[in-house]
């Protein structure tokens, strides 16, 4: 399975809005998709409370992996734009 590293871009990191915004995305790609900071167990980016227990800020370097090459893609431009900006 592909993966990449990927920069957390939210502002409030990788909480509330950001995880549910990234857990629907993974959903709709109905592809498993594992995110985990660098060096830690990765955990299922399904799950935004799975996501929120991480406690990314903004900054962290993260892990994506997804089982294809367009779902990572997508995941990773997710994780690294900044989800609570209006």
């Amino acid at each position: 399975m592909p993966s990449t590293i990927a920069t957390v871009g939210s502002a409030v990191g990788l909480h509330a809005r950001p995880a549910t915004i990234i857990a629907e995305a993974v959903a709709e790609a109905g592809n498993p998709v594992t995110i985990g900071l660098e060096g830690g167990d990765p955990v299922d980016a399904g799950s935004a409370l799975m996501i929120m227990t991480l406690g990314a800020e903004k900054g962290t370097k993260v892990v994506v992996t997804a089982e294809d090459q367009d779902t990572l893609d997508a995941i990773v431009t997710l994780v690294e734009t900044d989800l609570d900006a209006d």
